[in-house]
């Protein structure tokens, strides 16, 4: 898979992730706290300064009340574009 395909992939997860932050009502703040980490560990992944591992992803999912398989029906393979909706 060619580097440009994987970050653009990349900033449509972290667009998506902080997007589900927002939409929740919550802050990095408070994000992190039912993460149990400070602040800067949101604002890392969120910015790509830091990549979640499985797991990582996982638990934000759940603390965002969402489902880690949503990110699937979302996120393209290849360079395809955005085009799923967010589910209400």
């Amino acid at each position: 898979m060619k580097k440009n395909i994987r970050l653009n992939q990349q900033k449509k997860l972290l667009f998506l992730l902080r997007g589900v932050r927002v939409d929740a009502g919550l802050t990095q703040s408070e994000l992190a706290s039912r993460l149990a980490t400070d602040q800067t560990f949101v604002s890392k992944y969120e910015s790509g300064e830091r990549r979640l591992d499985i797991l990582e992803l996982r638990e934000v999912c759940h603390q965002l009340s969402e489902d880690p398989e949503f990110l699937t029906t979302i996120l393209p393979i290849g360079d395809g574009l955005l085009v799923a909706a967010r589910r209400a």
